[in-house]
């Protein structure tokens, strides 16, 4: 693989600093952008190698700005990895609609953001690999984290549009579909609308309870997942998606089966609309 300069969104845990860590043991440069002060210093130490941008998706003003500074000190860019955003669990009817934008906003909007301030570069160079990392939440549902998948299956679409418009500029994107592994998504990272309504008691106490505990025992491993990417971005012809996670394989696989029966049950009346 040719020396790339990846540009890291979220990199200060989880994803994000699985592949930034992978990617500079490979002998990549990495441009790994944080939220905070904070979080700048602790990736620092950390990943000594690395150079750290303060980015907050959100602000989404300013995202341009901070990543043309760093394209032209640090880059050129060639890859990003479009991984800043959290999960929010709650029942549809317990849960905000601010908690829903906020949502939106860091995992659709920020990484729209971020995308759009790198696609006029990597168009002009006929160049660049998109890498936007949503989830087996954006291929299938489960009860309890609508907004999550909401947000998911919206950059799931858009990435698709996007791999679309870039393929004649020789630019790659890929929609990167982890199914569950041991990061903090589940715990300290997760937003938790509270309980409110007795009726989804017994549907969802059960699901948050599992999550929990869950949480650190997962069966997937993000360095292995940081390991695929890299192989992701040395493929010649890489696919729209990528499934990560026996999971993630088994739960997209017996969602698309029921897809398959539900279009044939309802076909004479899918027809029936034809004039």
């Amino acid at each position: 693989m040719s020396r790339r300069t990846f540009f890291i969104t979220g990199a200060n845990s989880g994803f994000g600093f699985a592949i930034a860590n992978a990617a500079l043991e490979a002998g990549h440069r990495v441009i790994g952008a944080v939220r905070s002060e904070t979080a700048r210093d602790r990736l620092a130490e950390h990943l000594p190698e690395i150079v750290t941008v303060l980015c907050d998706v959100t602000l989404f003003e300013t995202v341009a700005g901070i990543v043309e500074r760093a394209d032209s000190d640090h880059g050129p860019i060639d890859t990003l990895i479009n991984n800043a955003g959290y999960g929010h669990e709650g029942v549809i009817e317990e849960s905000s609609l601010e908690e829903m934008r906020r949502q939106f906003d860091v995992n659709v909007f920020g990484a729209v953001a971020v995308a759009k301030a790198l696609l006029p570069r990597f168009r002009e160079r006929r160049r660049g690999f998109i890498v936007n990392v949503t989830s087996m939440g954006g291929m299938i549902t489960m009860p309890g984290i609508g907004y999550y998948c909401g947000s998911k299956f919206a950059l799931q679409g858009i990435s698709e549009v996007m791999r679309a418009e870039m393929a004649p500029f020789g630019v790659h994107v890929t929609a990167l579909c982890p199914g569950s592994f041991r990061t903090d998504w589940a715990g300290r990272s997760m937003v938790r609308s509270p309980r409110a309504i007795a009726d989804y008691d017994a549907l969802f106490d059960p699901i948050r309870t599992a999550r929990k505990e869950k949480s650190g025992k997962q069966a997937g491993d993000p360095a292995r997942l940081a390991q695929a990417v890299l192989a992701l971005i040395d493929a010649d012809a890489p696919p729209p998606q990528l499934l990560l996670g026996s999971d993630a394989l088994r739960l997209v696989r017996q969602r698309q089966m029921q897809m398959v029966n539900e279009i044939e049950e309802w076909e004479s009346l899918t027809i029936s609309t034809d004039g």
